[in-house]
């Protein structure tokens, strides 16, 4: 049980119907199709649907109680005691609902936003503090303005714990939920090139990302990426800890090592660690879960043995076998410059390879930097990767870009259609290859990796 209807008539006072003070609500829905026994049901209007339409739906899918704008009419198949709470709007209802739940349970709240990592921060953070605490944490993209109440509101009421990330597309979006989570530990990644069409630069983006302080408890920790210049005003800030690899970090990489099962590497603090993932970047991803740990008493062996067997979301740099044993890595979730060009250079860091394929798409939402940006991708591509091939649109520049630069030394090609690109991909099937997918979500290049394995 989440809360009773009793709860919700003194948060929402303005009701009617039948509020039976022991009817439990035991999850919040918003999709009217998915059957959910002893749910509230909290309609939204979007710019291309309206979730009222479908609250019958709801009702009969096992919702017991419904948020409802009050300008509208309520179905007149509605029977009459049926509880129902009326608001002026149900989205802002439904961020006051998460918010109120959230000080209910008071968790520690740890809220974690960046243009790279925030996911693999997201698990890696979450692998730690469950080694301690009861902890909650974002499950797939709820990380927006809907999707980061829900997450709230789907924590039980033991949770000791709640992990959320933020996304964003614009200025604002994280002010709003940092103010819906009020974290008492606030992450921010990095700052990369993600949404740059929408902010404008670098520096627009580090301004966005830091709105997740604007929530933060009087107390709260700032936890951030010490390399990174452009967060380089919150190093004065009262309890701010520095993640990176450089001398001025308060938790500092000394020493980090990739091989074809995990990355290894050593603190300031002396302590070694191994995770699961790939890259000397998950490494810093993975150093903002030991300073997060560090601050809420998780020992040194703890965080060690708990980071051993990390549980990361899918297809963010998964190493796969695939066809007569071909090695695949699937990073198809999604894409920025900064994030391919760190794949790039793991795929070159693997050894026991004799081909080294990239299959890169577009990067979106790069408005008018598109083209540099991709370049800079081109720039990072050298030997001993042998293969370019590109898939998409915009992603030409770097195939382009990477023959006009290596010639022969690198073999290049751009495909139109699926079916070309697959046909093109049949001599590298086999277990001296190595094949990198990555390319920004809307391209769906998991399909590709799909074929492959099955």
């Amino acid at each position: 049980m989440l809360f009773t209807l009793e709860d919700l008539s003194k948060w929402f006072p303005k009701n009617q119907g039948n509020i039976n003070k022991e009817t439990a609500i035991k999850e919040i829905t918003t999709d009217s199709r998915k059957e959910v026994k002893d749910s509230l049901f909290v309609p939204i209007v979007g710019e291309h649907f309206d979730g009222h339409q479908f609250a019958e739906q709801a009702v009969e899918n096992g919702a017991v109680a419904l948020f409802w704008n009050e300008d509208r009419d309520l179905p007149s198949t509605l029977p009459r005691d049926f509880p129902v709470f009326l608001v002026k709007d149900t989205l802002p209802s439904l961020q006051k609902l998460a918010s109120l739940y959230r000080d209910q349970i008071n968790p520690i709240v740890v809220g974690i936003t960046g243009s790279n990592g925030k996911t693999t921060t997201k698990d890696l953070v979450t692998t730690v503090l469950k080694s301690k605490y009861i902890t909650h944490s974002t499950k797939g993209n709820y990380n927006n303005h809907i999707g980061l109440p829900l997450t709230i509101l789907s924590m039980s009421r033991d949770t000791e714990v709640l992990v959320l990330e933020m996304g964003m597309n614009n200025f604002g979006e994280i002010d709003l939920l940092s103010q819906i989570a009020r974290p008492n530990f606030a992450i921010i990644t990095n700052i990369g090139e993600s949404h740059i069409e929408f902010l404008g630069s670098r520096e627009g983006i580090a301004k966005a990302k830091m709105e997740i302080i604007n929530g933060l408890q009087d107390n709260g920790t700032i936890i951030i990426d010490g390399d990174e210049e452009l967060l380089k005003s919150l190093h004065q800030k009262p309890k701010v800890i520095k993640c990176g690899f450089k001398e001025r970090n308060d938790f500092k990489i000394e020493d980090s090592k990739v091989t074809s099962k995990e990355t290894i590497f050593k603190l300031s603090d002396g302590a070694t660690y191994h995770i699961p993932l790939l890259g000397k970047h998950h490494a810093k991803n993975a150093c903002y879960a030991i300073a997060l740990a560090y601050c809420v008493g998780i020992n040194a062996k703890q965080r060690q043995q708990a980071l051993k067997f990390v549980q990361h979301t899918s297809m963010r740099f998964e190493l796969l076998k695939g066809k007569n044993e071909v090695s695949i890595i699937n990073d198809a979730y999604n894409a920025s410059p900064t994030s391919m060009k760190a794949a790039i250079k793991v795929v070159k860091e693997l050894n026991g390879f004799k081909d080294k394929v990239l299959v890169l798409g577009d990067v979106l939402e790069l408005g008018e930097f598109s083209k540099s940006l991709h370049e800079t991708v081109a720039e990072a591509i050298g030997e001993p990767i042998t293969t370019v091939f590109t898939f998409g649109t915009m992603s030409k520049v770097i195939s382009d870009k990477v023959k006009k630069d290596k010639g022969n030394k690198i073999k290049t090609a751009h495909f139109d259609t699926k079916e070309e690109l697959m046909e093109a991909l049949q001599p590298f099937l086999n277990n001296q290859s190595l094949v990198l997918f990555k390319a920004s979500r809307g391209l769906k290049f998991e399909s590709f990796v799909n074929e492959l394995i099955n």
